[in-house]
């Protein structure tokens, strides 16, 4: 979430995402980035999103640099969000992270023990390509 590369965001999702913002109460941490993340977005509309970018309830696999584990993960809204599902929430730090990243793109996760290194190895599932606009 530190470098500046650019992340790709369809118009349906930001419209949805800045809904969640406005929506919540108080603007912790999690809200402050997501808003920074949708902030440097580029907006495209869902039919001209590539195949290998992460969009709101999109599953993609993922391997932590360090340890070389793979994980699969379902980038979900908060409501959905269920960690032993493999459903992450956008407002997570690992989710935030993910939204917009695309399929090689690394990126880090701040964790208590400090940050993880994250590759997208394959965005297995996006609703767009599918000819869907998920809830």
């Amino acid at each position: 979430m530190s470098d500046d590369r650019t992340i790709y965001v369809t118009t349906a999702d930001m419209a949805r995402l800045q809904a969640l913002l406005a929506r919540q109460k108080n603007a912790g941490e999690a809200l402050e980035k997501l808003a920074a993340e949708l902030d440097r977005a580029r907006v495209v509309a869902p039919e001209d999103i590539p195949q290998d970018i992460i969009t709101m309830n999109s599953t993609a696999q993922l391997r932590e640099l360090l340890t070389d584990d793979v994980m699969t993960y379902t980038l979900v809204f908060p409501d959905r969000a269920d960690y032993e599902a493999g459903r992450i929430s956008v407002l997570a730090p690992i989710g935030t992270a993910m939204l917009g990243q695309r399929e090689g793109d690394e990126f880090e996760w701040e964790v208590p023990a400090g940050p993880v290194r994250l590759r997208v190895e394959k965005v297995i599932y996006q609703p767009e390509a599918a000819g869907r606009s998920d809830p």
